[in-house]
């Protein structure tokens, strides 16, 4: 039975630092130093053949539990709902009105950033409330 723990989460995407920078926000990941020799991404990224550039970008839970997260650019737009994607845990342990609250005030946070409210889902006897967000490329993810 294999014991890897470690996963990565990889994102198609049209702006990969864009995107990524995104997801740092919401997640409070941050971006790794650049590769040895270079001062910034950018420099790094310059380094690259053309068609290399801006292709990819990656960022990371800061305390190194949280999966690291890759951001690769395809040609092709977003043009189904997400196979899989992101729940964003902000309401653990809450409930009832309290759930609501926090769960408001992080889409209320995340909204600026470029993040749109897709909907509110409401708990039933299956289910706790979430509400359903689109990052800014598109990609559905949920708070709850």
């Amino acid at each position: 039975m294999s014991t890897i723990k470690k996963f990565q989460v990889t994102f198609d995407c049209a702006e990969p630092e864009r995107v990524a920078r995104f997801w740092c926000e919401v997640l409070g990941y941050v971006v790794p130093p650049p590769p040895e020799g270079f001062a910034t991404w950018g420099e790094y990224d310059r380094s690259l053949p053309p068609e290399r550039q801006g292709a990819g970008f990656v960022c990371g839970d800061p305390s190194g539990e949280g999966p690291r997260m890759y951001f690769q650019r395809v040609p092709e737009g977003k043009v189904v709902k997400n196979r899989v994607h992101l729940d964003v845990r902000v309401g653990t342990g809450l409930e009832g009105e309290e759930r609501l609250a926090a769960l408001q005030a992080e889409c209320d946070r995340l909204v600026p950033l470029g993040a749109t409210l897709e909907r509110v889902l409401l708990a039933d006897e299956y289910n706790e409330s979430c509400i359903v967000m689109r990052d800014i490329e598109g990609n559905e993810f949920c708070l709850d």
